[in-house]
């Protein structure tokens, strides 16, 4: 695709870019992707603005990044700013509501030791952020989760799920950690996952000893999955930039192809903008 990208497809790779944690650093040191992803906050579009939460997400998972992120520029406004506007879907304002909070306690070094402890005394599932009382995690193993398609396949499926806040691939160990509204039950993701017809999922919990336990989820199960009908599907694979495998900038180890995209996008942002 020819020209110069619009924003939904430049905010949708820097998530791409976001979700390896190898380029999670280079990202907020670059000194306009991150002003951009505030300046994103406010974009018209619900699934701009979804995207651009779900970036800083994960660039929130890298510890060494919450303080610089703190501070950035307008960043804490901005996300008060989406969780009060009326006009915000339920997710994303739960999904501001999470980075908010992540950010705000990232100075208190016993804030996270305190969130450590919590996460490893729950028994049944993992939940991570315990701050967030409205959320929680659940790990999911899935088999056939092999390649960038199937992982697609996974985003589409997820998407669709009302409730569902966030998520992140480990393709190494063939996991997802899905962050999902406290209301709606895990097994609407195996649902979700094994409507694909090519993988399956199974929750992987802890159990007294502390060991990891696969739990399968029920093949005849009756769960009902609402669809999210909030946000519209992400970019289709024939209009993304990320197509290309032997260009994929979110593999382990694509950093060099990751630092030129960020080239590309700051320049998008600095031209699209006025700071």
């Amino acid at each position: 695709m020819s020209g110069e990208p619009d924003a939904l497809a430049v905010v949708n790779q820097l998530r791409d870019l976001a979700a390896d944690p190898l380029n999670r650093r280079a990202i907020v040191e670059d000194q306009g992707c991150l002003s951009g992803l505030i300046l994103f906050f406010d974009h018209p579009s619900p699934q701009v603005v979804y995207s651009a939460l779900l970036a800083v997400r994960y660039l929130a998972e890298c510890r060494s990044n919450r303080e610089k992120m703190k501070d950035e520029l307008g960043m804490m406004l901005s996300l008060q700013n989406v969780m009060q506007k009326g006009t915000s879907p339920g997710e994303t304002k739960l999904l501001a509501s999470e980075i908010y909070e992540i950010l705000q306690n990232s100075s208190s070094a016993e804030a996270e030791q305190a969130e450590a402890a919590a996460s490893c005394r729950k028994k049944g599932q993992f939940f991570m952020g315990s701050t967030n009382k409205r959320a929680k995690t659940v790990v999911l193993q899935i088999d056939g989760l092999d390649d960038s398609a199937r992982r697609s396949l996974c985003e589409e499926a997820l998407l669709k799920i009302k409730g569902v806040i966030s998520f992140t691939f480990q393709m190494a160990v063939k996991r997802c950690v899905v962050r999902i509204r406290s209301d709606l039950k895990a097994e609407a993701l195996g649902t979700a996952i094994a409507s694909t017809k090519f993988m399956k999922a199974q929750q992987v919990v802890k159990g007294e000893d502390g060991s990891e336990i696969a739990i399968p989820f029920q093949e005849d199960s009756d769960v009902v999955v609402e669809q999210n009908i909030n946000l519209p599907d992400y970019l289709p694979e024939d209009e993304s930039p990320s197509q290309e495998q032997h260009k994929a900038v979110t593999r382990l180890g694509s950093m060099q192809d990751g630092v030129s995209w960020l080239s590309t996008a700051a320049n998008f942002l600095s031209r699209s903008f006025y700071w």
